[in-house]
Order: structure tokens, then sequence, then C-alpha cells
């Protein structure tokens, strides 16, 4: 008898409890797990049992996420992914993209990739324009590659993107936008110098035709991204840097839709209205001009 009553107490406490749920479903987890997924799985489990006690949902609002989820996934293809977009407009990207590139003060901060960068992108010399399609106020990059101690770093890779002056990449209107239209790579010279030509970069909306986008009118939210330019860039024995470069007179900066926005990226863009100066860009008056360095940290030895 007293076996049989171990043997049922040993049992109780197997069973599901609203006041233990978490704990009960984390003792499920099997002896050889390996430990990184037993960590993250323990982790969910606890906080997603704690948010479900502190909501208290009805079994029609359990069964509206469920459809939600339902329909993110259904909407994910080969070009695009919903739930990288849900992940970024409830801030979990960025807050990934921070732990992961904790960087030394003075180094260019990293941002959100973005779902338009594409691989092998033209070459350019310095000073080359990317523009293609003509649109837009005409704008002037320059600046250069260091170190964390004011170093120039030559021969730095430098890959550029943006939307033209309709608010779109050049990858969402094909045979409506020049191929490679407002992308390219530079190399920075034996200074760390490089430069290009573009167009003033403007605000656009993220796809807001999905689930995520009528998340975001249920939540009285505006799917707009800050004005920016994108870039990466890489060189040999420093970290890469995935940023972008926003203009300050945007409306959206205190609201981008994927809170891609960090102070420290925020640059100056000038509007010239000097015909010599024109003239001596090739470009009419007036045109825009943005000076911008970037800062790189070497590459730190995993202990």
């Amino acid at each position: 008898m007293q076996q049989a009553g171990s043997h049922a107490s040993q049992s109780a406490s197997s069973y599901f409890d609203e006041a233990r749920s978490a704990d009960v479903v984390n003792a499920r987890m099997g002896a050889d797990v390996d430990p990184r997924l037993k960590q993250v799985m323990e982790v969910l489990v606890k906080h997603l049992h704690a948010a479900v006690k502190e909501i208290e949902p009805t079994h029609e609002e359990w069964f509206a996420a469920i459809r939600f989820l339902t329909e993110t996934g259904q909407m994910c293809n080969e070009w695009r992914q919903e739930y990288i977009l849900l992940s970024d407009i409830l801030g979990v990207s960025m807050l990934v993209d921070a732990i992961n590139h904790r960087r030394p003060n003075g180094a260019t901060p990293n941002t959100i990739l973005g779902p338009f960068y594409v691989e092998n992108a033209p070459q350019y010399e310095n000073g080359a324009n990317i523009c293609l399609d003509g649109k837009g106020e005409p704008l002037i990059v320059a600046g250069r590659v260091t170190d964390i101690n004011g170093q120039p770093v030559p021969n730095a890779k430098l890959e550029v993107w943006q939307t033209n002056d309709d608010g779109f990449y050049d990858v969402q209107q094909k045979g409506i936008q020049p191929d490679s239209n407002l992308r390219g790579v530079f190399t920075s010279d034996a200074t760390g110098a490089y430069s290009f030509r573009s167009v003033k970069p403007r605000h656009y909306p993220i796809p807001s035709d999905g689930p995520v986008g009528k998340l975001l009118g249920a939540m009285g939210r505006h799917p707009n991204r800050a004005a920016h330019l994108h870039f990466i860039v890489t060189a040999p024995g420093y970290e890469p840097v995935i940023t972008h470069i926003f203009t300050p007179d945007c409306p959206y900066l205190p609201e981008d839709a994927v809170f891609g926005v960090k102070s420290d990226l925020i640059a100056d863009f000038k509007q010239i209205d000097d015909a010599e100066a024109a003239e001596k860009a090739g470009l009419a008056a007036p045109f825009w001009s943005v000076t911008w360095d970037f800062t790189l940290a070497p590459v730190t030895k995993s202990a």
C-alpha cells in the first residue's frame, strides 16, 4: 500500500496543473536533449505560460492567434518571409542584432539587413552614379573607412542599396526599374576614402498586405520605414558592418516600423545650392551631399 501511494504521489506531480503548468511541461524533456535546445525551450515555455496566465485568453482569442500564425506561414514564399516581418515589427530582429553585435565605443553600429539585399551587385569606381532611372534629387555620398584608432582601412568593400524615388527597390519592380538600379559595390582607396552618386532616399512602407500588416493596423501603427541608405562594409580582420544611414528630416525617424533607427546612424544631409559646386560635381543645383565615415572594430577571437 505504501508503494502504491508513493507511485500515485509521483504520478500526480506529472499531471497537468494550472499553477505548475510550465514546470509540468518542462519536466517532460528527455534526458539526452541538446543542452542549448533544453535551455531555449524551458525559457520559452516558462514565459509563454506566464503570458497566457496574465492574458487569460478566451477560446475564441486563442483560436484567432492560431489563425494568425497559420496565415503568416501561408504568406511566406521564396521571396517573402512574413515571419521575419513579424519579428521586425515586434522589435525582435533589432534586439537579436544588438545582442550579437556589441561593439567598442566609437565603432559604427549595426541595424537590420532588410529583405532586399542582393549579392553580386555591380562594382563601380569611386564617384560613379548608381541611380539608373534618373528619378529623385541628386546626392553625393562620401567618407572614409577607418579602424577604432582612426587609421584608414584601405580596400574595404562597401555594398550599398536603396529604394528609388517612388519608394521601391529594383527587385520589387522587375521590368519597371533598370536591373541593379540604386545598387552597387565600391572599394575604399589607400586613405580609406570612398564616394558615389545616388539620390536622396525617401521613406517607404514595408509590405502591409498580409497578416503582419493587418496586425500593425489593429495596433494603430503605420507600416513606414524611415528614409535610409543600406550599407554592408567588410574588410579582412574586421567585424562586418550591416547598417543604414538615415536622413535627419524624415518624419518617421522616431517611429520607424521595424525599430531600425539608432541615433548614431542619423546623418547630416546638406542641400547645396551653389552653381560652381554643382558644375564641379557634374550635377545640376541644388543637390544633396552627405559625408559619412565608417569605423570598423577588429574581429575578436572567441573564447
